[in-house]
């Protein structure tokens, strides 16, 4: 139900006015969520588990004569993480 009454402003303009009563007010949601089609999921998930991998080279094996970069840098930069994982390095 809405009331209709006219307000004057300032400027002795009147302006029309409507004015929802809350108690009838009903909140309805018209936005559903959509499933995501696992064929666009696909290359995202191929491409996450290949970034993985790369992680877990760089780890587990970047060192010695597998190295990909020389120096021991990458080496340097992932050893505790190489301990917390499990991986010997010395």
């Amino acid at each position: 139900m809405f009331v209709s009454f006219l307000v004057i402003r300032l400027t002795g303009r009147v302006y029309p006015l409507e004015i929802v009563i809350m108690t009838e007010a009903v909140f309805e949601p018209t936005i559903q969520p959509q499933a995501i089609p696992a064929r666009e999921l696909l290359p995202w998930a191929v491409f996450v588990g290949l970034l993985l991998l790369l992680a877990i080279y760089f780890v587990g094996a970047e060192e010695g004569a597998t190295s990909l970069i020389p120096g021991m840098y990458v080496h340097e930069f992932v050893h505790d993480g190489r301990h917390l994982l499990g991986f010997p390095c010395h």
